[in-house]
């Protein structure tokens, strides 16, 4: 896996060597600190070779086909937290062009045909042109980035995409200078997406983002997870994932990306205005109308005594992206 500081405590080598046998050698390691009166150093360190180990040591669910991601060097694209089990990320879903229940993606979105498949860009840029989704993936190198997933909900999950910046693509273009927006249209086929249609949402199902989020170099245009093409029911072919925004933002099933100069319309504060607003950072301050945001439940940590974690301010990412809204009142800019 691809792993951003490898600095743990040990002079051990690259992520890819590390082996089981160099996490054996490790505990030797550390129990000898230990018995030398350095056991809370040797704890600390070991800890993290371990979270090192893990993250090194997943492996593809081989289930479609293979699509790998080269070390990213982006600041806080790998979280060294416990991955979410594929069989959650890829079964507990919300995409409600294929139902409203969490299990309704897994079981029906295979009726949606990914190809052939192409992407429009299209509105205030230089170069505007479509791209197939083959031309798409090979526009950029692809990474590995392991993010924290947080939906409006209040549950998350942590999980490998595979993609590249969304930056990448938007340099391809040239923007002009008068936009100011990215607006992202999705799929809204009725004859694969039975639920297309229901008064649930406006369909097409649209995002948005401002163009200083969207050139962030977390903003992914994600093609795979766990080292694998997408599976459906998680937004194949081509989705984007916004690490540091509720989960609604980062489109699924992406046929236009259009820039724009105004704030556009996006499904969801379109449909609830009061409770989801267009910028939708996680923000365990600012509770949604109907319930608190300052903790979450991650998914496969359902035992008895599993305890709720405390949300992050942006998720996390707040190092890497709060300049973006400096001098904004979040409570209101929610």
């Amino acid at each position: 896996m691809l792993i951003p500081s490898r600095d743990s405590g040990f002079n051990h080598p690259h992520s890819s060597e590390i082996t089981p046998r160099a996490v054996y050698e490790d505990r030797r390691q550390m129990l000898k600190l230990m018995a030398g009166g350095a056991a809370g150093a040797a704890m600390a360190a070991w800890a993290g070779r371990e979270a090192l180990a893990q993250q090194a040591q997943v492996v593809r669910p081989n289930k479609l086909a293979a699509l790998a991601g080269a070390k990213s060097t982006v600041a806080g694209a790998v979280t060294m937290e416990k991955l979410t089990d594929y069989k959650d990320a890829s079964t507990y879903n919300n995409f409600y062009e294929f139902g409203t229940d969490k299990a309704d993606p897994a079981r029906n979105a295979h009726t949606l045909k990914t190809t052939p498949w192409t992407v429009e860009v299209e509105g205030l840029v230089k170069k505007p042109g479509k791209y197939g989704i083959e031309d798409l993936i090979k526009l950029s190198a692809q990474e590995e980035r392991i993010y924290r997933l947080r939906c409006v909900e209040g549950w998350s999950m942590v999980i490998p995409w595979v993609g590249y910046s969304l930056a990448e693509l938007i340099k391809r273009v040239e923007p002009q200078g008068s936009a100011k927006y990215v607006e992202f249209v999705t799929l809204a086929d009725k004859a694969t997406m039975p639920f297309v249609g229901s008064r649930v949402l406006d369909w097409p199902y649209v995002e948005g983002l401002r163009m200083d989020e969207a050139m962030n170099p977390l903003t992914l245009l994600a093609f795979g997870m766990y080292g694998e093409v997408l599976p459906n029911q998680n937004g194949a072919p081509v989705r984007l994932v916004v690490p540091w925004k509720y989960g609604f933002k980062s489109a699924k099933s992406i046929v236009k990306i259009r820039f724009v100069e105004k704030e556009p319309g996006t499904a969801w504060n379109k449909a609830a205005k009061q409770e989801y607003g267009f910028y939708s950072n996680v923000n365990p301050e600012v509770d949604h109308p109907r319930w608190s945001q300052a903790t979450e439940r991650r998914i496969g940590e359902d035992g008895l005594f599993a305890k709720k974690r405390k949300t992050l301010m942006f998720n996390g990412y707040e190092a890497q992206v709060g300049q973006l809204y400096a001098g904004m009142d979040l409570k209101k800019f929610y």
